[in-house]
């Protein structure tokens, strides 16, 4: 799966979702996720990283997604960060 067609998932997903993807070791299955979306404001990072999961549904087998490192924020923790 490609950086791109992660990002397109997420983003239709997760209402207002604005996600960056990067391969992390050349090999197209180890992907580091930053999402901002207002859809996480007053959720713990277990319900963020589960919705993150619904966008990417059966991808995350072990061979087209093996490992997924996953940063999920709010619009005001952005700003921060």
């Amino acid at each position: 799966m490609s950086p791109t067609e992660i990002q397109r998932r997420i983003e239709e997903h997760v209402s207002g979702a604005v996600a960056e993807v990067r391969d992390y070791t050349g090999t197209g299955d180890h992907f580091e996720v930053r999402v901002v979306a207002a859809a996480f404001e007053g959720k713990p990072l277990v319900e963020r990283h589960k919705m993150i999961y619904e966008a990417l549904g059966a991808a995350v087998d072990g061979r087209n997604i093996h490992a997924l490192a996953l940063k999920t924020l709010t619009p005001a923790q952005a700003g921060k960060s």
